[in-house]
């Protein structure tokens, strides 16, 4: 009996074929760039003729403040002298160089999948995976209209980001989608519409860290459901990639599901310090959704020194372990300070109204914190907040400063730290 990884892999061929006998299939051909010269080579031969990336010594049990030049900023700084920006265009014309497939190399092993697809944002690469899902329904079609059993199915937690949201408009719009949204985090609901569900081809997709709550998603619930189910899992794992997991990989490695999750969307804008997203998948998916995603084929590449910086953000989190351990360690001492009890470096303060968050938020402005009020449309009325989110530079004492400068603008027994069920429609 097939297994639903199979399935999808099956939809997936099906998909490109039909791309394959329109001549739609697009291939992405890397420049090598060498000082002074552009030229064309064999993509075998790309990561042979990449500048070695920058040596790390191993973790150091002491934190240290960045204020000079580390040797992971040369890596960018030495790609603008030789390249300037890098040939500037979409991937799939010009924009895509060595220093572009080094990256998606080093993001593919760091989450353990086959391949990886560079998108100049996060939000743009939900969007092209989005739109590419509900493109495989029309292709599989052909002429015909989609038949309602041969739809795709989107199940879609409430609370997922705005990104994905948009995404699945879109898809819609090719009338080979339907979308069940499901209660944020709840199973149970999932697992019913799953089970009343009569299509064959379900995807179910969530953040992995919420970004305005700070909470995990259930990924071991969802493991298991998907085992029962048999639905492709797409993870945004914006918040946890380089923070969570022994290695950085994200949610996934940290409660050890990343067998279990067939895609994973990322963001090189957070913990990375860079700019730019990427989806790791295996060769089929990257293979389409450089072919029907249309925010990542009408996009400009990303510029050569943000790649190169990226990267070298990938060695960095690979090999210097011990600033995961310090943002762990801020973590916990929010909450030895607070008597919060928070879970990740995303910590979402729930004050209620919006005048409240916004006194609150420009008097830790004055305190010399920028603690941003978060209002309605990001987040349902009455449910306004105060967002901190912490960072392997931040020290004790911040924290210690942080927590007595937020004590005289809220009370932390009164505070809640994760929403109910509602959520902002965008």
């Amino acid at each position: 009996m097939a297994t639903p990884s199979a399935w999808w892999d099956n939809w997936v061929e099906e998909a490109l074929a039909t791309l394959d006998s329109l001549n739609v299939l697009r291939s992405l051909r890397p420049i090598c760039l060498r000082k002074g010269n552009h030229r064309m080579i064999p993509f075998e031969a790309v990561l042979q003729n990449v500048p070695d990336p920058p040596k790390f010594r191993e973790d150091r049990g002491a934190f240290e403040v960045f204020d000079e030049m580390q040797q992971w900023d040369r890596a960018s700084v030495e790609a603008a002298q030789e390249h300037g920006m890098g040939p500037r265009g979409s991937a799939l014309i010009c924009g895509y160089t060595n220093y572009h497939r080094l990256l998606e190399s080093s993001l593919a092993d760091m989450k353990k999948k086959e391949d990886c697809l560079l998108c100049p944002t996060g939000f743009a690469a939900n969007m092209a995976l989005m739109t590419t899902i509900g493109s495989i329904g029309s292709l599989l079609a052909g002429k015909n209209v989609t038949a309602e059993d041969e739809k795709i199915a989107v199940f879609s937690d409430a609370l997922n980001h705005a990104s994905i949201i948009d995404g699945l408009h879109l898809a819609q719009r090719q009338k080979s989608v339907k979308v069940f949204i499901y209660r944020h985090c709840d199973m149970s609901h999932l697992n019913m519409l799953l089970t009343h569900c009569r299509m064959r081809r379900k995807v179910v997709v969530t953040d992995s860290l919420f970004s305005m709550d700070g909470d995990y998603a259930p990924v071991v619930e969802l493991a298991d459901l998907r085992k029962k189910h048999g639905f492709l899992l797409v993870i945004d794992d914006a918040h946890g990639t380089f923070v969570c997991g022994k290695n950085g990989g994200g949610v996934a490695e940290e409660f050890g599901c990343e067998k279990d999750v067939d895609i994973c969307v990322g963001t090189l804008s957070k913990a990375a310090g860079c700019h730019g997203g990427f989806i790791a998948c295996s060769k089929r998916w990257k293979l389409l959704i450089q072919s029907r995603g249309r925010s990542f084929i009408f996009s400009t590449a990303t510029p050569v020194p943000v790649a190169a910086a990226a990267h070298a953000a990938v060695v960095v989190a690979k090999h210097e372990a011990w600033r995961r351990k310090a943002i762990w360690n801020r973590v916990k001492d929010f909450h030895l300070l607070t008597g919060i009890p928070v879970t990740s470096p995303i910590i979402s303060l729930i004050v209620g109204s919006e005048d409240k968050a916004l006194q609150a938020s420009r008097y830790l402005l004055q305190s010399g914190f920028h603690v941003t009020a978060i209002r309605p449309p990001t987040v349902p009325p009455n449910s306004c907040r105060l967002r901190v989110a912490l960072s392997a530079v931040h020290t004790r004492e911040d924290l210690e400063n942080l927590a007595a400068a937020l004590s005289r603008c809220i009370d932390f027994q009164e505070t809640r730290i994760y929403n109910c069920n509602s959520y902002a429609r965008l």
